[in-house]
């Protein structure tokens, strides 16, 4: 792997402000005897996170700067969040063979191996795997189910009304704790033996928005009710902050978690980081803060 500037290898990240990016920074640095080198649109919100590592602007619409940003890179965590910018995945291998990266690590989703599912959010990253593979560089593709994390887009109605609402309730997903996908990131990016390979990232069970919601009221000590809301109410909230085509592809992925598709188990959080994957309880227990009124985290 290529050298940084005081001979430790140099290791990009993508998306490092964001939920996933961030943690692979943070265990870039603790694993130690690497560099991070932070790959984002706003330094100084690098800076406000305590993010370590050398942030460096860089934009995946500007292939010539994603070059120069990446120059003495050996390794690269890939995170794109645009479905209706197909160029950016483009832009970012091409950058990285100009500037000599060999490893490329890709944040990816694991609804590209279900074959009903043809929204556009999963051909997406169909087309971005397909272009990875493609490159002629080294990769690992991460395919992670839906983040525990997404729990946090409640933490507002539980803390001041005891309230959950989401859409078809009784539906389950394997979802999988952020910090198992960035631990299974580290290792591929730091590690040998990882190179061609994808890893299915669940948590340990699949769980439905009533079963969270329970979890949730027992990690807190509060007695939360569960609201079911229409797919017309779904959409209504999701066209507030998303463009239709993406509002189509939540429908369509909710459907099919109502459905069954997405409460499939998968190994590999124990294949890629060697222990085994964090409990939905686990992760409500580190964020439980969150989901506390003032008055009583106080």
């Amino acid at each position: 792997m290529t050298r940084g500037g005081d001979d430790r290898p140099v290791v990009a990240v993508t998306g490092a402000t964001g939920t996933v990016g961030r943690l692979v920074a943070r265990g870039i640095a603790a694993a130690g005897g690497a560099e991070a080198r932070l790959l984002v649109r706003d330094p100084a919100k690098a800076a406000r996170l305590g993010l370590p590592g050398r942030a460096v602007g860089a934009d995946f619409g500007d292939p010539d700067g994603l070059t120069g940003a990446l120059a003495g890179a050996g390794a690269l965590f890939v995170v794109t969040a645009d479905p209706l910018r197909p160029e950016h995945d483009e832009n970012v291998l091409a950058a990285a063979r100009a500037a000599g990266v060999r490893r490329v690590v890709k944040l990816s989703a694991l609804a590209v191996l279900d074959a009903g599912a043809q929204d556009p959010l999963t051909r997406w990253q169909r087309d971005n795997e397909e272009r990875l593979l493609a490159s002629g560089l080294d990769w690992t593709l991460l395919r992670p189910r839906a983040f525990m994390s997404n729990a946090l887009g409640w933490a507002a109605s539980v803390r001041d009304e005891g309230v959950v609402r989401a859409l078809h309730g009784s539906g389950r997903n394997a979802c999988v704790d952020p910090r198992d996908v960035a631990d299974a990131a580290v290792r591929a990016l730091l590690e040998p033996g990882h190179a061609g390979r994808s890893y299915a990232l669940t948590g340990p069970e699949p769980l439905s928005a009533r079963e969270q919601t329970e979890i949730l009221g027992r990690v807190t000590g509060r007695a939360l009710r569960f609201v079911e809301l229409t797919e017309d109410q779904a959409v209504e909230r999701w066209r507030a902050r998303w463009p239709e085509p993406l509002v189509r592809a939540l429908l369509d992925g909710a459907r099919r978690q109502r459905d069954g598709a997405k409460a499939g188990v998968g190994s590999g959080v124990r294949e890629a980081t060697g222990h085994a994957p964090r409990s939905f309880a686990d992760w409500a227990r580190a964020h439980a803060e969150a989901f506390t009124p003032a008055a009583s985290a106080g």
